[in-house]
């Protein structure tokens, strides 16, 4: 049996981090882009109700939602899903959080600061494809002067995927939590000495441990990671025949146009294969694809023949 559990399921995220404020504090002082000067010294959680979720998505909830001495507001997440939609409703949650101070502040001049910390586990991110470096942090700034940033709303985030593990020196409190993302799960049996050294690493790697965790606990855990895992199978499936879709009509139009008639024949060939090692049958590829109904003939033809 696995000593550990994964801190990127919802149930031991919200455990580690929205139920100890020491805890929520250290990543955020680590990973954000604070001033020197401004470090988060003592927060009070928030509910996080208010922020909805995202429609059909269940893991992209606010995990935790914070204040800090300077009444700064901060929204922390731990996103294992990725959709073209999730960017903008990040920035969606953080500019509603800001707007909503309206309620009690009297003067635009005295709302706070708002920062989202997003920790991503996503094999590929679009938006971040051409990007090298495993942070990426959004701030207002000047087109023409780009040292002019401002913070009134700050968006970072954390893809752990990119993050290269330092294996010698001293490491900073940010790699040893960038360490406790990757390296610690159910197949963990060796930590490093550097986390256990760390006395906020080793508090919460001490959560994590699979006895400290109720029955009920266990099963609700197990029963989120295999949400997980059917989530992004569901999204594999649906890239994989998106990309299909894209080289069908490619070929019905060049299959209605007589040209390249033997590579058509054989990328067709390509298509059955696909659909067999995918287990999908025909029909289950119309719908996924929403193909239109005076294509569907013709292209049954195709995989036919």
């Amino acid at each position: 049996m696995s000593k550990y559990l994964d801190p990127k399921v919802d149930l031991t995220f919200k455990k580690v981090f929205g139920e100890h404020k020491n805890l929520v504090i250290s990543l955020l002082n680590s990973l954000l882009p604070l001033p020197k000067n401004h470090i988060i010294e003592s927060i009070e959680y928030l509910s996080p109700e208010q922020i909805p979720e995202n429609p059909g998505k269940k893991y992209s909830i606010v995990d935790v939602k914070c204040k800090d001495n300077y009444d700064r507001y901060f929204i922390v997440e731990m996103q294992t899903y990725w959709n073209s939609a999730y960017f903008y409703r990040t920035l969606y949650n953080v500019t509603k959080l800001y707007s909503s101070q309206l309620e009690t502040a009297e003067q635009f001049d005295q709302l706070h600061n708002v920062y989202a910390l997003s920790i991503v586990d996503v094999n590929k991110i679009p938006e971040f494809k051409d990007y090298d470096e495993y942070i990426q942090t959004y701030f207002i700034t000047n087109n023409n002067h780009i040292e002019d940033k401002k913070d009134a709303i700050v968006m970072s985030f954390v893809d752990i995927r990119k993050y290269k593990p330092i294996t010698h020196g001293e490491k900073l409190l940010k790699d040893l939590w960038l360490q406790f993302f990757t390296q610690i799960n159910e197949a963990t049996e060796i930590v490093d000495q550097a986390m256990l050294n760390n006395k906020d690493i080793s508090q919460a790697l001490e959560i994590l441990k699979r006895s400290a965790y109720t029955d009920a606990e266990i099963a609700y855990y197990e029963k989120s990671r295999l949400n997980q895992i059917t989530e992004r199978s569901a999204l594999k499936v649906e890239r994989e025949v998106g990309r299909e879709e894209g080289r069908l009509e490619g070929r019905m139009e060049g299959r209605k146009e007589g040209k390249e008639e033997g590579r058509l024949e054989e990328k067709i060939d390509n298509i059955k294969a696909l659909m067999k090692n995918m287990n999908l049958d025909f029909d289950t590829v119309v719908k996924v694809l929403n193909i239109p109904k005076d294509y569907i003939e013709k292209l049954r033809s195709f995989i036919n023949e």
